[in-house]
This record gives structure tokens, C-alpha cells and sequence, in this order.
């Protein structure tokens, strides 16, 4: 395929920038993705290495937070435009959990979802609100005349099948009832979860944690998602995961994410 005609995109939960400083660099420079979204960086703005990423060929906008959360985007060979920082509906929200640009002819919206653990709980609460904010704006985005894509860490399981043992995350925040409830809504918008789209019900995890090699066993979940709006979905070619980079030493339990679809029209 001409790489020419079309673009990755991925989506990174890096879980501590200044830590897997060195994982990501190297993905970028063998996989080489056009537009990537980055989560969790846990690093306040002054931290964020963007120097290191200028000179691996990559532009950068990012929204960092002391000890959590934070988010990016990078672009290969360009500087995302920014269009929003922050997700809108509670101007007391501080959490550094959504940042949106245009990089590529393609409006891109970095997402990190509240985990909401314990449940319940307040933090569950917040995660469900969290969501229905997600919602609001995502409605204004999905019948844009433009590509959009919302990628990110979405801290939800939408399918038994997306998680290696079902029974075992029943009283979990990332499986009740009412997120993926809230999930398939967003989807009804008419976004395109790009990984069931190409694999069905063969898809690939994108998380293991650290416990019993579970990333070896590849006993994972499928929790970063890349939601693809109509005019963005019609050109989509292809999708994975990276998870070569979950196996390195010292590894973020997340893998990239990825998919390659036609270049939009200039």
C-alpha cells in the first residue's frame, strides 16, 4: 500500500512519558504513524520531552498534569493545530483528560476516559458524567463535512469478547452495565470503532497488566479505541495493535494502536 495515499493513526497510553521516553521514540521511528494520540503522561507541561520528539520528526501539542493523567497529540512532519483543550459541560473539571487539533486535513481528539474504580463510588460517578460530556461534544464532531477521529484510552470494554475472562471484571468500572451502555450511544452517533470494524470478532487486546505475564499469555483487554467519523470511516484500509512494544522490559501495559486510512482530499 502507498503510504502516500494514505495515514496512520494511533493512539499510545504511555503511562509516564519521562519513563517510556525511550519505548516511544523507538515505535516512532520503526512504525513511523503520521498522527498519534498520547495518555496518561504524568508529567506537568514544563516536563514533556519535545525536544526528543522534534527530533524524531514529530510536531507536538500536549495538555500535562503533575503525577496523572495528561494528554498529546503529534504529528510527523507538522505541528497539530490546536482546536480545543479540555473537554466542554463543567468548567470546575481540571483533570488534563482531552485535547483537540487539526494535524493532516483531519480533526483528531485525544482522549483519556476516567477509570472510575473503585465502584461504586465517587469516581464511577464521575466517569459516567464524564461520558455523557464525550457525547455532547462528539455529536457536534460525527456530520462534520471533515475526517474527524476520536482516539485515545477509553477505559471501557464494550464485549465479552474484548476481555480474556469476562467473570473476573464483572464488578469492574470498565465493564458495567451503564458504560458500555454509554459506549454504544456514542457509537449510535454513527462513529466507526475502527478494530471491530476490521477484525469482527477476532480483534487483537490492547492492555495486559503486570500481573502472572499476562501480556505474554496475551491474557488482555481491549480498552483504547479509534472512533472514525462517516466521511473519515469510508477510507479505512487497515488496523492493529503493536504489541511488540507491551513485550519490551519495563514497558507501559498498554500497546499502540492503530489504524491507516485514505488520505483526505486537500
Amino acid at each position: 500500500m502507498a503510504r502516500s495515499r494514505t495515514l496512520k493513526l494511533a493512539t499510545f497510553n504511555v503511562n509516564g512519558i519521562g519513563t517510556r521516553l525511550p519505548h516511544l521514540l523507538a515505535w516512532l521511528d520503526k512504525e513511523a504513524p503520521d498522527i498519534v494520540a498520547l495518555q496518561e503522561l504524568k508529567a506537568v507541561d514544563e516536563a514533556f520531552p519535545v525536544d526528543e520528539l522534534e527530533a524524531a520528526g514529530y510536531g507536538a501539542l500536549w495538555h500535562g498534569q503533575r503525577s496523572w493523567n495528561g494528554v498529546a497529540l503529534l504529528g510527523r512532519d507538522t505541528v497539530p493545530v490546536e482546536s480545543r483543550r479540555g473537554l466542554p459541560g463543567d468548567p470546575k473539571d481540571i483533570q488534563s483528560r482531552y485535547l483537540e487539533a487539526a494535524i493532516h486535513g483531519i480533526v483528531v481528539g485525544a482522549i483519556y476516559l476516567p477509570n472510575g474504580n473503585p465502584f461504586p463510588g465517587p469516581k464511577y460517578d464521575y466517569k459516567l458524567a464524564w461520558m455523557r460530556r464525550l457525547q455532547r461534544h462528539a455529536k457536534s464532531l460525527v456530520d462534520l463535512p471533515h475526517p474527524v477521529a476520536l482516539l485515545g484510552d477509553f477505559n471501557v470494554i464494550p464485549h465479552d469478547s474484548d476481555v480474556y475472562d469476562p467473570k473476573s471484571w464483572r464488578r469492574d468500572a470498565l465493564f458495567q452495565p451503564e458504560v458500555r451502555e454509554r459506549y454504544e450511544e456514542l457509537l449510535a452517533q454513527g462513529w466507526t470503532d475502527a478494530l471491530l470494524e476490521v477484525f469482527g470478532e477476532e480483534r487483537p487486546y490492547t492492555f495486559w497488566d503486570y500481573f502472572r505475564q499476562h501480556a505474554e499469555r496475551d491474557r488482555g483487554l481491549r480498552i483504547d479505541h479509534l472512533l472514525l467519523n462517516p466521511v473519515l470511516a469510508k477510507g479505512l484500509k487497515e488496523a492493529g495493535v503493536d504489541r511488540w512494544v507491551r513485550l519490551q522490559e519495563k514497558a507501559s501495559d498498554h500497546a499502540p494502536t492503530w489504524v491507516v486510512v485514505k488520505k483526505p482530499a486537500a
